[in-house]
C-alpha cells in the first residue's frame, strides 16, 4: 500500500508552492469563506469535504485530515466493495490520513467563496499510498525524470450535454434522456440559445479559475461537444480535467443542463479522452518526436511500439467500465484495433503534425476514463517501449477499421480483465498491489451489471411476442 519515498506534494505550474501564503491572504481579505478538501477516487470524480477557514489553517492545511479509507475502495455509488486490503469490513474501514497539496489551490468561481484544494492520502509513517489515481501518475513521471526525459500532454474531452438535472433523469429512469442540441455541430458555429448560455457560463467559470481554455466546438453527435486544454505537465492536466468534470456538472444544474462524462452516452455515440503526447529532454529543448517528412526518430517509433504492446494488457486503466467497450466498435469513430499511422483518425495512435510539433495523439481512452490512471498507463507503456526499444509494426495508411490482420482492442471489461490478469508486463509497469487494486475494481465493475436488467432485454422480449 505504500510508496517507496515519502510524499511529496507537488508545484504550482511556474514552480513556487506558495500555495498557504496564498490561501491566508485570500482567508484575510474574505475573498474566501470555506474551504473544500477534495482527493480523486477510483472513478474519476472528486470526493472530499469543506472546512472553515480557522479550522483549515489551524490544523488541517499543517497536518492533514483523517476520512474513511474507503474512498479508494467504492464504486460509483459509494457502496463498500469486499477484497480490498486498503480497507474492508475486516479492516473496520478505519481512517485515512489525507494531506492537503496547496499548490492545488484554486477559487473556482462556480463556487463563490470556496478555495479547492487538492488532497492525497498517506499512511501513519507518510508514506504515499501506491494506489491513489494522483500518486500513480506521480510514480510514472518519476520513472521518466530519472530518464532525463519532461512529458507534456494534452487532454481532449468530449462529452455530451442533455435537457434536465439529475432528478428529472432519475425520474425518467435514466432513459430518452434529450440531447441539448440536434444533429452534428462538428466545428459548427451557430448554437442553440440553451447551447450558447451554457457554454458562456462554462468558459467564463474556467478562465476565470485559471483553467485557461484551448478551444470549444460541437461534435459529431446531438448535444456533444470537445474541450481542449493547451498542453503541459501531466499531473496538472490530470488535475486541471477534473476540474472541468466538476464544474461542468455544478454549472449545469444551474442551467439545467446534463453533462454526460461518458464513453458511450448512447447506442452508436462515443465519446473520447483523447491525450496528446509530447516528450522532450529535460531541459525542454530538444523535442523527441521532431522530424519532418514521414521518417520518424528512433525514439518516436519505440515510443509507438511500446504503446501498441502495453496498453493491450492496461486497458482496465484507461477503459475502465463496462460502458467502455461499447464505444470501441466501428461507426463511434473510435478505434476498434492496436495501430498506428499519419494523421490518421482510424487509427489507435495518431502522429500528428510536424517538425518540433510533431507529437502522438493516444486515441483510446473513452470520456470515462480517470485521467490520472490513463496518463499513467500511457507514460509506463512509451516508457517501455522507450526502455526496450520496442519496434512497432508497420504504420496504417488507409481505413485501420476495415483491417483484418491487427490484434483487435478488447470486446467487453471482462476480456479486458483477463488480458491483464494473464500478462506479466502490468506488475513490471506498476506496483503489483495497484494492479491487484484495480483488477478488483473492474471485477467488481463487471458483477454489478452482471444481474442488472436493461430496457434493450425488456425490448427484445416484447418483440418475440
Amino acid at each position: 500500500m505504500t510508496g517507496t519515498a515519502p510524499y511529496r506534494p507537488s508545484t504550482t505550474p511556474d514552480g513556487s508552492d506558495s500555495g498557504l501564503g496564498r490561501l491566508s491572504t485570500l482567508i484575510r481579505n474574505r475573498s474566501v469563506t470555506t474551504v473544500m478538501l477534495a482527493t480523486a477516487n477510483m472513478q474519476g470524480g472528486l470526493k472530499g469535504k469543506t472546512y472553515s477557514t480557522t479550522h483549515f489553517l489551524n490544523e488541517v492545511a499543517e497536518h492533514g485530515t483523517s476520512w474513511c479509507g474507503y474512498l479508494l475502495a467504492t464504486d460509483a455509488d459509494m457502496r463498500p466493495l469486499d477484497g480490498f486490503g486498503i480497507a474492508s469490513w475486516d479492516t473496520g474501514y478505519g481512517d485515512m490520513r489525507f494531506v492537503p497539496d496547496l499548490a492545488t489551490l484554486r477559487t473556482p468561481t462556480w463556487m463563490p467563496g470556496t478555495a479547492l484544494v487538492l488532497a492525497d492520502p498517506v499512511t501513519g509513517d507518510q508514506q504515499p499510498v501506491a494506489v491513489a489515481p494522483r500518486h500513480i501518475l506521480k510514480r510514472q513521471l518519476e520513472h521518466w525524470e530519472r530518464r532525463g526525459i519532461a512529458a507534456s500532454v494534452g487532454l481532449e474531452a468530449e462529452f455530451v450535454l442533455y435537457h434536465g438535472t439529475r432528478k428529472s433523469a432519475a425520474r425518467s429512469g435514466y432513459q430518452d434522456l434529450t440531447p441539448l442540441f440536434e444533429g452534428s455541430r462538428d466545428y459548427g458555429l451557430h448554437q442553440s440559445p440553451a447551447l450558447r448560455k451554457y457554454l458562456a457560463a462554462l468558459h467564463a467559470a474556467l478562465t476565470g479559475t485559471d483553467l485557461p481554455l484551448e478551444a470549444v466546438k460541437g461534435e459529431g453527435v446531438s448535444g456533444q461537444i470537445e474541450i481542449t486544454f493547451p498542453h503541459g505537465e501531466p499531473l496538472h492536466a490530470a488535475d486541471q480535467h477534473m476540474l472541468l468534470r466538476h464544474a461542468a456538472v455544478e454549472i449545469g444544474a444551474t442551467h439545467r443542463v446534463l453533462p454526460l462524462f461518458m464513453a458511450a452516452p448512447d447506442t452508436g455515440v462515443g465519446s473520447g479522452l483523447h491525450i496528446h503526447l509530447s516528450l522532450h529532454d529535460s531541459e525542454g529543448q530538444r523535442p523527441l518526436f521532431c522530424s519532418d517528412g514521414t521518417e520518424l526518430p528512433e525514439a518516436a517509433l519505440h515510443v509507438i511500439g511500446g504503446l501498441l504492446t502495453a496498453l493491450p494488457v492496461l486497458a482496465p486503466f484507461w477503459a475502465p467500465t463496462v460502458n467502455s467497450y461499447k464505444r470501441l466498435t466501428p461507426g463511434t469513430c473510435a478505434p476498434v484495433n492496436y495501430s498506428w499511422g499519419f494523421d490518421n483518425r482510424t487509427c489507435a495512435i495518431r502522429v500528428v503534425g510536424t517538425g518540433a510539433r510533431r507529437h502522438l495523439e493516444i486515441r483510446l481512452p473513452g470520456a470515462d476514463a480517470d485521467p490520472y490512471r490513463a496518463l499513467a498507463a500511457v507514460l509506463a507503456a512509451a516508457g517501455y517501449g522507450l526502455d526496450s526499444k520496442v519496434v512497432p509494426p508497420p504504420r496504417v495508411d488507409g481505413n485501420a477499421v476495415t483491417a483484418t490482420d491487427l490484434p483487435l482492442v478488447p470486446r467487453s471489461l471482462e476480456e479486458a480483465l483477463q488480458l491483464m490478469r494473464i500478462s506479466e508486463l502490468p506488475a513490471q509497469l506498476f506496483a503489483p498491489e495497484v494492479v491487484e487494486h484495480y483488477a478488483l475494481s473492474a471485477h467488481h465493475e463487471i458483477e454489478a451489471h452482471r444481474v442488472v436488467v436493461s430496457p434493450e432485454e425488456r425490448r427484445r422480449e416484447i418483440a418475440l411476442q
